[in-house]
């Protein structure tokens, strides 16, 4: 970008995105050629565990954040390295959450397809945001930011 300062990751599309897109596929594609799926009561009891486990996550992760003064949105600037609360255990809680609330959703919407597409979804996130966080992030705060990749995962 010639001429800009550009204070971003470069990530175009809010991820969460990524995760509704695959449900919605999943959804669809299981309506149209059904798999088998848990009982309704079974995938009832898992979704909403598992959703909650996931907000749990994505909300620590989001509030550690916070307190750093820093944003989760990607578009926006970086202003500090978090490596406490669920950064100390993976570098990107809230990416881990949305995958437990994804799965949960898709318990709930009885979608095994859902499922099915999670890898890809996963894929996605991990080459077309994570990615470019990375190499933001590497670039703004160089060592620190090294130094702490070396020490947490990138998932789990």
């Amino acid at each position: 970008m010639a001429g800009t300062a550009r204070d971003n990751s470069g990530v175009r599309v809010p991820p969460p995105l990524f995760y509704v897109a695959g449900l919605i596929a999943g959804y669809f594609l299981d309506r149209r050629y059904p798999l088998p799926s848990l009982s309704r009561n079974v995938a009832l009891g898992a979704g909403i565990v598992l959703i909650a486990a996931g907000l749990t996550v994505a909300r620590a992760g989001a509030r550690t954040i916070w307190k750093a003064s820093s944003s989760i949105i990607p578009m926006r600037p970086t202003t500090a390295i978090v490596s406490d609360g669920p950064y100390a255990l993976t570098r990107n809680p809230m990416y881990v959450g949305m995958v437990f609330i994804y799965v949960g959703v898709a318990f709930l919407i009885r979608a095994p397809w859902a499922l099915v597409l999670l890898p890809l979804v996963i894929l996605a996130v991990d080459r077309l945001v994570i990615a470019k966080e990375e190499r933001y992030l590497a670039g703004k705060f160089g060592d620190t930011y090294t130094n702490y990749c070396s020490r947490v995962r990138r998932w789990i």
